[in-house]
């Protein structure tokens, strides 16, 4: 590379595109350290975009960029690539540089989650303030609607969409260099420990150029009063705490990750999706839910790193919480919990029936279990004998839909599916296993009975805030403030989520109880165990005697579809024009069949057969059924048992089977040993036979008169 002096920066951006396809990855990298080092932001501002879009891929899938999500451990360029795009790399210093220059890069209103993007279009302000005030109006001529971010806003929307772009079928991995480059993000911009690092690179006025003035947390998810303080976000001076100024970065971060990974139903758009007719916007795939759950794990890790609030004393003033700890304390509630409701929910109806699933059910139950990423030493009891602490109580009832609806859908999933396959079995045994906590249930019944409180039971209750001694509610006991407070939590917790018209199905009501009757499963246990030594006998489906005949149980329709019962099928046509069989020659059933046919049209088979002396009894052995009258049902819907009496005839087809051929052959085979002809040997078969025949008729004859 030449000097910066020397180098235009068109000239910059035609040299990195051709070094893009003519080298090796590795001295790319060495070039753009020192680009980023010498060029000053109004040239790199050019380059930047494409820079980024070299990295991460196109929005559109059509360029691939340095394949993240397919870089693995086990490549040369694995560490290379995480210590250029890790958090305090190169690529963020280029993002720092152009951050205090406060330029701008446009992104398509139609890449934007399917909900964002709908308000955008039809002029509501979107939930989320991450795009507020940032639509570009086009020129006159262009129809495509843009919204402009800021370099750190630009590089997080690439690094989240990378996971989404349209892509070639990947296999998902834990340790992808996306996977771990997401891992360093989170950590660094939302430590467990410790607070944010500072930017590495400053302003003139000393300090990173923060976003424009954005609206409070109160505007984001759930309607709740805001509890942040207002001069983090419109008074980024240099005289504000440092830590107020570098919050914004870890919000954006946030911000982004979800937008981008769960917003893309919400509940309007879900309940058109219960319509066949309507077509998905989105489906995730295995890796995204892994990402979503890599997520979900780090949000409870740093939301219980929140620091114990110390006793209040009266004589003084409130103690000063730090942004960030005020950060944790409302993260999953407020920026996750409605969007990851609806993403949950979603796979949940939509996921295919397979093993794949595992992936969402262990993502919902991280979620579900928060007390488990405390970083706390675990205790010497057992994991089934692990009380969920008490402590705990409120974040399940303020997330009870995530408990109750989901392992409802659950339920409703587990009985479709095939639990003969060891992995759905242990799925089902997992989510089992993690709701049969000691503590828990109670929990989760506590919950529901606080929402299904009468609202004449919660007194002075304004609409959208909490009792106060201001507000009218002095008079109860600061008991009876607690359970009411707890109580609207609740009911606006479910009615944030499902609406104001919802119906709520109790977890613990007579409906899922139904589902899971105790008399159905005592049923199929039974005969899961008898199976084995009834042989075919158990082998048909569960089912009732009607007023027609049989009836499906629910049952039996389970076991249909999954394939361990099923009904014995008979054939009730002519015998000799069943299928061919597998162990039958097709060209001698076909012949044989034509030389029966010809025999039994021109012989008198019902003549002879029809005589009452020996001769008619000899022959009705040879050309007859033995059991003549057969039961047939023609349908399950019958109860009427018909008899049908096959007419005598010669059946030639026991001769195609390749059993019988070899049985033949052999036979001819010995009679050459014995030095006897094929004739011999034929008079020989056929006077067996007979002699068989004869001996029989007689037997049966005489056990008749006995």
């Amino acid at each position: 590379m030449s000097s910066p002096s020397l180098q235009q920066p068109s000239f910059l951006l035609a040299n990195l595109k051709a070094d893009a396809t003519s080298k090796p990855l590795i001295q790319r990298c060495q070039d753009l350290l020192k680009i980023i080092d010498e060029y000053p932001a109004k040239e790199l501002h050019l380059i930047f975009p494409w820079l980024v879009e070299n990295v991460f891929g196109s929005l559109d899938g059509v360029i691939s960029g340095w394949n993240l999500r397919l870089l693995h451990s086990r490549s040369n360029e694995f560490n290379l690539v995480l210590d250029f795009l890790s958090p305090s790399g190169p690529m963020m210093k280029l993002v720092y540089k152009l951050q205090a220059e406060e330029y701008k890069y446009e992104v398509p209103v139609h890449y934007l989650p399917g909900p964002v993007k709908a308000c955008i279009q039809e002029g509501v302000l979107p939930d989320c303030p991450l795009f507020h005030n940032k639509l570009q109006f086009p020129l006159p001529g262009v129809l495509t609607l843009n919204v402009a971010l800021n370099p750190f806003e630009f590089f997080m929307f690439n690094l989240a969409y990378c996971l989404i772009a349209p892509r070639p079928q990947l296999c998902s991995s834990t340790d992808s260099a996306y996977f771990v480059l997401v891992d360093l993000y989170l950590k660094y911009f939302l430590p467990v420990e410790g607070s944010v690092p500072a930017s590495p690179f400053t302003d003139s006025r000393g300090s990173v150029a923060a976003p424009s003035p954005r609206v409070s947390f109160a505007g984001y998810g759930v309607h709740s009063p805001s509890l942040l303080k207002h001069h983090i976000f419109h008074q980024p001076s240099v005289n504000a705490d440092p830590a107020a100024q570098e919050i914004w970065r870890s919000e954006t971060l946030l911000q982004m990750f979800v937008e981008i990974w769960l917003h893309h139903y919400s509940l309007d758009l879900y309940q058109k999706l219960q319509s066949p007719q309507v077509k998905e916007p989105f489906n995730p795939s295995e890796e995204h839910v892994l990402v979503v759950r890599l997520l979900v794990k780090h949000l409870h890790a740093f939301s219980s790193s929140l620091k114990p609030e110390p006793p209040p004393s009266p004589a003084h003033s409130p103690p000063h919480t730090s942004p960030l700890e005020e950060f944790k304390r409302v993260v999953v509630q407020r920026f996750v919990q409605q969007k990851l409701y609806l993403f949950l929910q979603h796979c949940f109806g939509h996921w295919p029936l397979d093993a794949s699933f595992r992936a969402v059910l262990e993502t919902w139950l991280s979620y579900i279990q928060p007390w488990r990423y405390t970083g706390e030493k675990p205790n010497a009891q057992p994991d089934q004998n692990r009380t969920v602490p008490d402590k705990w109580e409120p974040f399940v009832h303020e997330n009870l839909l995530l408990y109750t609806k989901l392992f409802q859908g659950f339920l409703n999933r587990a009985t479709r599916t095939d639990l003969v396959n060891a992995k759905n079995a242990l799925m089902v045994f997992r989510a089992a296993k993690v709701l049969a906590q000691p503590n828990l249930a109670d929990m989760i019944q506590r919950g529901e009975q606080l929402f299904l409180e009468p609202e004449h039971v919660l007194p002075h209750r304004q609409p959208r805030g909490y009792l106060t001694p201001g507000q009218g509610g002095s008079y109860l006991s600061p008991r009876q403030r607690m359970v009411t407070d707890t109580a609207f939590k609740v009911k606006s917790h479910v009615y944030s989520l499902e609406g104001q018209d919802c119906q709520y199905k109790q977890m613990f009501g007579s409906e899922v109880r139904g589902v899971l009757n105790q008399n159905q499963l005592a049923q199929l246990v039974a005969n899961l165990g008898a199976a084995q030594d009834d042989g075919r006998a158990n082998q048909l489906p569960d089912c009732v005697q009607g007023e027609t005949g049989p009836v499906l149980t629910d049952l039996g329709r389970r076991q249909i579809i999954n394939g361990l019962r099923r009904f014995e099928v008979q054939y009730q046509g002519d015998p000799e024009l069943q299928p061919i069989r597998s162990y039958e020659s097709a060209l001698l059933v076909r012949l044989l069949y034509r030389a029966s046919s010809l025999l039994n049209n021109r012989a008198q088979m019902g003549a002879l057969c029809s005589r009452s002396d020996f001769l008619g009894r000899l022959g009705r052995r040879y050309l007859t059924d033995p059991d003549s009258c057969v039961r047939l049902r023609r349908s399950p819907m019958s109860q009427r048992a018909l008899e049908r009496r096959q007419q005598p005839r010669l059946s030639l087809r026991p001769l195609a089977s390749y059993r019988t051929l070899l049985l033949l052959l052999l036979f001819y085979a010995l009679g050459a040993l014995l030095s006897l002809g094929p004739l011999c040997s034929t008079a020989l078969l056929l006077t067996g036979a007979l002699l068989y025949g004869v001996l029989m008729t007689l037997c049966a004859e005489k056990l008749k008169t006995q």
